[in-house]
């Protein structure tokens, strides 16, 4: 699977799409509100010069989530202008994600973003915070590849992006009955899909410590786990319920079982120890922080804001390898819904997720 060419939210702002069904990843961005605006304050504090800062959103998707950490980010500065008397910078904004991504979302919500910005009462010495003052940019390519110029950006975020890998790992051909790495999955898988996100994370780390400034900073989210010797509970949650629905298909009929014995999704939520033995390892960035953060999704008894979740980011990949046939996702998709409605909406899903705060050394 081509995972750059492959991957991306559901495009626009409909029913089925990533801008309208990505609430809880919205309640993380907000839930790591302080640690992001710490991390900026502290390189704040850090720059000699403060003429220009150059922020990075990765893995930004489409939709209001999109713009929401950068409004924190420049909140935060305007505070820290203000407390000492200094002109605010100009901010160069670079939304980054994959080729596919809905980026005509991200631009026709972008006048709405400069109104957000009026609002937060930003001022200059000239009197009011003028937005052009604020320039955004959109990146196309895999944060695993080199995105940016040699040491030119000072601060990089990114939510619930880093679980993708770059790749389904290889050598999992007998996963099967399951499609990611489950509690039903060969301890030689599990080892599988950690060890791709280990090589995918120490190319990540590599490629941002050239990017960023000495002294810049990182502050990145995803779902995680407690540690190696358990599994994620946001996974398990966001699909179980595929397998299942597509584990009845096979059943009747509807698909083939090496068809979908042959799919799986290339995401893996790492534990904190994964993340500091990478980072320590590749050795470009000290860590300030490192903790998780738990979270209860809150379930509908009809189980149809889940599957619709759930739909925003599996779609392109189901079609990609079953093929574009709507008439089969609805029924996909239907049965998630049932799933959720008759047997994860009972349940107390708490789910954990990892924040990181880095320094480039």
């Amino acid at each position: 699977m081509e995972v750059a060419n492959i991957l991306h939210m559901t495009e626009g702002i409909g029913d089925s799409s990533y801008a309208k069904n990505s609430l809880f990843q919205q309640k993380v961005i907000l839930a790591t509100k302080s640690i992001t605006c710490e991390a900026i304050s502290a390189l704040y504090h850090s720059l000699s010069t403060w003429e220009t800062i150059r922020i990075a959103e990765l893995g930004c998707s489409s939709g209001p989530n999109t713009y929401l950490p950068v409004l924190q980010l420049i909140h935060t500065i305007r505070e820290k202008c203000t407390e000492n008397g200094q002109k605010l910078p100009e901010f160069h904004v670079f939304f980054n994600d994959l080729p596919g991504n809905d980026f005509n979302t991200i631009f026709r919500l972008l006048t709405t973003f400069y109104e957000d910005l009026k609002k937060q009462n930003m001022r200059s010495e000239d009197g009011l915070f003028d937005p052009p003052n604020c320039f955004v940019a959109a990146v196309a390519g895999s944060f695993y590849t080199r995105l940016f110029p040699s040491k030119k950006l000072h601060f990089v975020h990114s939510s619930y992006s880093l679980h993708w890998l770059s790749q389904v790992p290889d050598g999992i051909e007998n996963n099967k009955g399951t499609i990611y790495a489950s509690s039903t999955s060969p301890s030689s898988v599990l080892k599988a899909y950690s060890k791709q996100y280990k090589r995918d994370f120490a190319t990540f780390l590599k490629y941002r410590s050239e990017e960023l400034v000495k002294g810049g900073r990182m502050v990145l989210a995803m779902p995680g786990k407690e540690n190696e010797h358990h599994l994620s509970n946001v996974c398990r949650f966001m699909l179980e319920p595929l397998a299942i629905a597509l584990k009845d298909l096979v059943t009747e009929g509807s698909i083939e079982e090496e068809k979908m014995d042959s799919f799986n999704v290339p995401t893996y939520s790492p534990s904190p120890a994964e993340i500091q033995y990478v980072v320590e390892k590749e050795g470009s960035f000290t860590i300030d922080l490192l903790r998780t953060l738990e979270h209860q999704m809150d379930s509908s008894c009809e189980g149809y804001n889940e599957a619709q979740s759930v739909r925003a980011f599996a779609q392109p990949l189901l079609v990609s390898h079953f093929g574009d046939d709507n008439k089969l996702m609805d029924v996909v998709f239907n049965k998630c819904r049932e799933i959720y409605a008759n047997t994860m909406a009972k349940e107390k899903n708490i789910f954990t997720n990892v924040i990181v705060s880095l320094i480039k050394s």
